[in-house]
Parts: C-alpha cells; sequence; structure tokens
C-alpha cells in the first residue's frame, strides 16, 4: 500500500473521530427539550450516573461523557443532589450544572404564625426534610445555642418567609438558613424599638409569637400588643388562648374549660407575665408591634365572630362586650336556627 493511500485512510479516520467527538458534544439529544429530573446519590459513582444520564435521554453516550469528564477534570467533582435538565442541552452545559452543584430548587412558603412541629410537618408534606429529623435538630439546645437563642428550641427564631429549598438539604442547613433571615428582620426593627421598653429579645420576640397568634385583623396588631403590654405594667395575667393550647401536648382543637384551670408553665391564665419562651414564629408585622405598641390604654379584647376584636378600657365595659358578641351571638344563632326549623315546618 502507497504511503499516500496510508495517509488518506488516517485523515479520514481521524476526521471521522473528531467529526464524531464535535457531533457529540455540540449536538443536543433532542431538538425539543423535555424536562427530565435525577437524584445524584451522595458518593455514587460517576460510571452510574452517566449512564442515568443516557438512560434518561439527557445525553445520547455514557462512554464519551464520561472521558469528556475526565479531560475536564470533572469525575470526582460532581455534587450531589436532585438535578433538573432538559434534554436539548449540550453534555458540557449537563455537566457544569452537575459540578457547581446547580440543583433544583422549591420555592416554600413558611406561613407567619407556624410552630416549629406546623413548619416540621409541611416540610414532610413536599418531601424537603423528614419531619423527625427536623424536630430532632429543632429541639436541639445546643444547635440552638451556637444560633446565638436563648432557649431549647428554635421556636420563635425561625422567619416566616418564602424559602428556596432543595432536597438534598439537611435539617441544619434549613434551619439556619430560616434563622439568619430572622436575625436580619430583627436587627431593622430593633433599633426602632419604642424608647423605654425594658424588654429583652426572647420576651419581645415571645411576646410577638402571641400576639401573631391572637390576630385575626391584621389591624390590630399594635392595639392587642397595647393590651398585653398594659397588663404586664399592671401585674395583671395575660389570659391568651393560644398560650394554653401551646402548653398541651397533642391538643385536639378543642380548648374546655378543665384546660385552662390545668397550671403548665405555658397557660397565662394561671402564670403571672410572658411564658418561657415564644409559642411560634412571628413575622416581621407582630415584631414590630411588639417593639411599638399602640398608646391605648386598653386591658381587653374579645372576638367579634369576624375576624376582629372589641377592645375595652376596664371589666365593666369588656363584660358587656362578652355579652352581646359571644353570647349575645350565640343566642341570635339559635334564634335563627329556631325560626328556619318553624319555617320548614310550616
Amino acid at each position: 500500500m502507497k504511503i499516500e493511500s496510508i495517509i488518506l485512510i488516517l485523515s479520514t479516520v481521524v476526521s471521522l473521530f473528531l467529526t464524531h467527538i464535535y457531533t457529540f458534544l455540540y449536538t443536543p439529544p433532542y431538538r425539543e427539550g423535555t424536562v427530565k429530573t435525577i437524584v445524584i446519590p451522595q458518593g455514587a459513582s460517576f460510571s452510574i450516573v452517566a449512564r442515568e444520564l443516557e438512560k434518561e435521554g439527557i445525553i445520547k453516550d455514557a462512554g464519551k461523557f464520561y472521558y469528556l469528564a475526565k479531560f475536564k477534570g470533572a469525575i470526582t467533582k460532581i455534587k450531589a443532589g436532585e438535578y433538573e435538565y432538559t434534554t436539548s442541552l449540550l453534555p458540557s452545559e449537563v455537566l457544569n450544572r452537575m459540578v457547581n452543584g446547580q440543583v433544583k430548587e422549591y420555592a416554600v412558603t413558611i406561613p407567619e404564625g407556624y410552630n416549629i412541629k406546623d413548619i416540621a410537618t409541611l416540610l414532610d408534606n413536599i418531601n424537603i426534610a423528614e419531619k423527625s429529623g427536623f424536630l430532632g435538630k429543632a429541639f436541639d439546645r445546643i444547635f440552638a445555642a451556637s444560633l446565638g437563642i436563648d432557649g431549647d428550641s428554635v421556636e420563635g427564631y425561625l422567619f416566616p418567609d418564602t424559602y428556596r429549598f432543595t432536597r438534598g438539604m439537611t435539617p441544619e442547613e434549613i434551619i439556619r438558613k430560616m434563622a439568619q433571615r430572622f436575625d436580619t428582620v430583627y436587627a431593622e426593627i430593633a433599633h426602632k424599638k419604642s424608647s423605654g421598653l425594658m424588654m429583652s429579645k426572647k420576651q419581645i420576640i415571645t411576646l410577638a409569637s402571641i400576639i401573631e397568634k391572637e390576630t385575626g385583623d391584621g389591624r390590630e396588631r399594635p392595639l392587642i400588643s397595647a393590651v398585653f403590654h398594659n397588663r404586664i405594667k399592671k401585674g395583671m395575667k395575660l389570659e391568651s388562648d393560644p398560650t394554653v393550647i401551646y402548653g398541651i401536648n397533642g391538643f385536639n382543637g378543642n380548648l374546655t374549660r378543665k384546660d385552662l384551670l390545668t397550671k403548665t408553665a405555658y397557660n397565662t391564665y394561671k402564670i403571672y407575665g410572658l411564658p418561657p419562651g415564644p409559642i411560634a414564629n412571628p413575622g416581621r408585622a407582630s415584631l414590630e408591634a411588639a417593639t411599638n405598641p399602640s398608646p391605648d390604654i386598653y386591658l381587653y379584647f374579645v372576638s367579634k365572630n369576624d375576624g376582629s376584636h372589641y377592645f375595652s378600657r376596664n371589666l365593666k365595659e369588656h363584660n358587656m362586650a362578652v355579652q352581646f358578641y359571644q353570647k349575645g351571638m350565640r343566642k341570635n344563632k339559635n334564634q335563627k336556627s329556631e325560626n328556619k326549623t318553624r319555617n320548614k315546618k310550616s
């Protein structure tokens, strides 16, 4: 065989090889992308990951993808987690996302007034964190102390907000992220608190959590705050139902007279002052209300059964409001029910 023929064959082989490589690198598996989600476990072998990507149609050739990663020195640099790809991505884009840890994120909204058990249930329901693991870390006193929290848990210090979480995050990472957000917001509020307010950070957060749970109409927060501040100053019991409920293990949704008469650390019908810690995680508005109460001299409030409250300055006025809004409303409802029954019979 002539040397010219050999050179031609070699040139052709090299050309075909380079064309093959170029096609692999710069041609996506499909022109129209289909969304695919894959999970890379901690410590997974790159070869197994590559085969899974090929199986899902995210790449065309696991072997070539392996050599691409080896050429880039990325074999040991991919990060575990849940990834969302489309089948129209180039192999280099797929690889870069794994190396950079661009995992799939979920927007999770934590409502104001949720306690840590509520948060744990929410995260468990959407498969972000296992409930037991989250609660174990949330009630870890040493971990709480590492976050600068004075208490047996992180209750009250997880700011209600919308977060972007990943399914690879640990409970510790989630709690730390929420606690850092709380610190940022609290710092913005603390320097604007009412002058002469002699309360510690823990007391302010505890009061804010009670305000959060008592509030049906957000506009009433400063008024509810005033009631509790005024009662504390006068040495009166706070008498807040949400605190009683928080102290009942396995509360069934029905607050009874017996519950109100049973002394617990959180029963503010039986103890004076604030309970030992927050009963929920307050939002910005409740924290602001706790630090800047209305100047009104209200001492009582009663539900008007429409989400709002009637506020009173003395017990006589309060009793009249209770008679009207609670007993009177029940009587009216019963009367209406009787009238409906009569109308049906007639």
